[in-house]
Parts: structure tokens; sequence; C-alpha cells
């Protein structure tokens, strides 16, 4: 018969298949030499003894079937049983990274509703905002040109997002920025509050609004207005 597995450990799907081949061919070495054991034997008794040759020859291959039976069987169960363990396995390994893919897709969304609300809340206090792809198809203003503006703060931006600007559309005449912008962000270094400001009406000019002042050519009032304001 075949010897028992220890299987305490459970040892992974190539341990176990070592070990059945080994055991396999251990029957199977066994079976040989129980044949050729037998046929001596049975050419000593005679071929014409029919019944003493079945009889020793019928047992051994019931019994070398049985074990091989068995064996197959044995290695079966133990397959599945791997199966069903590495299926787990597989199942907890996959459950944190679904989970974590699903965060990554949580946040991406999140990311994009905020990018959203923050482009509402700056429409809300600034105003009409476009990006360089509007001015340059309605205004006409390169971006080549938009970019030294912002650079040497000539116009106001407002950051949308991590790297984007828009640009308020009300601080445009015919084209270019009032002047005065650039004084006033010199004296109002924040681009948010320095917009506040212009687009408000301000006590220091008697409640006129500074980006309309500009607008009319009155940068120098409007600049003393900022100098006070910064002050404060």
């Amino acid at each position: 018969m075949i010897k028992s597995f220890d299987f305490g450990n459970e040892p992974r799907q190539d341990e176990l298949s070592s070990l059945v081949a080994k055991e396999v061919q251990r029957v199977l070495a066994q079976h040989q030499e129980v044949m050729k054991e037998r046929s001596s034997i049975a050419s000593r008794i005679g071929t014409g003894n029919t019944a003493a040759t079945d009889l020793l020859s019928g047992p051994p291959q019931q019994t070398i079937h049985d074990d091989l039976t068995a064996l197959a069987s044995e290695f079966v169960r133990r397959l599945a049983a791997e199966a069903v363990s590495r299926s787990y396995e597989t199942a907890d390994e996959a459950a944190p990274l679904a989970a974590r893919a699903e965060g990554r897709r949580g946040g991406t969304v999140l990311q994009a509703r905020n990018q959203q609300s923050e482009c509402v809340r700056i429409e809300d206090w600034a105003g009409q905002v476009a990006g360089p792809t509007y001015l340059e198809q309605r205004f006409g203003i390169p971006r080549s040109t938009l970019h030294r503006w912002q650079r040497h703060n000539d116009v106001v931006a407002l950051r949308k997002g991590a790297r984007k600007h828009v640009f308020p559309l009300a601080q445009f005449i015919d084209g270019r920025p009032a002047p005065g912008i650039q004084q006033v962000l010199s004296l109002i270094a924040n681009p948010r509050p320095a917009w506040l400001w212009l687009t408000r009406p301000s006590a220091r000019l008697d409640g006129r609004i500074p980006i309309e002042m500009l607008k009319q050519d009155l940068a120098a009032e409007v600049i003393l207005a900022a100098r006070d304001f910064s002050s404060t």
C-alpha cells in the first residue's frame, strides 16, 4: 500500500508534485519487482498450471491498482486544497490593491471636482476669466505676449489648479491690459487681493472702482490709493 504523506506544513504544488512523482516511481518499481518474482515462480511451476499462474498474478495486480488509485485521489484532493488556498491568498492581495485603486480613482474625481469648484469660485468673485487660448482667439493676444506681460506683472494672472493661470477679462482694453496694473501689482503683490481691490469700490477713490479708472487713464489716482491701501 502507499505510504502516508506528512502534509502538516501544507507543501506547495511543486513540493506535492515531487512527492507524488517519487511515490509513483516507488509503486511502479515495486510492481516490476513483484511481476519479475511472480514470473519466475510461474515459470518454475509450469505454463500448463493455469490456475496457479492466475492465483499468483491476480492479487498483486489489484493491490497495485488500488495503490495508484488512492495515490491519484490524494494528489487531486491536495491540488484542490492548494488551489482554494491560493485563491484566498489572491483575493486577500487583490482587495487592498482594489481599495487603493478605488482610492486613487476617488482622489482623481475629487481633484477634478475641486478644480471645477475652484473655477466657479474664481468667476464668482473675479468676474469673467479666460485662458491663453481664448484670449488669443477672441482678442488676438499671442501667447508669447501674454506670458511676457505675466512675467513683468503687466497683467493680473490668477492661479487655477497647480500650474494653470486664467486672466480676468475686465482688465483688458483694446487688446492690452489697462495701464497702471503693473504699479498696482508692485504695491499689492498677491494678484488675488490686488484684483479684489481693483474691482471693488474704494473709499479712497470716493467709491469709484479702480479698474474702471485705469481704463479711463486715471492711473495716477489709482496708484496713490493702492499705496495707501498697501500701507494699512
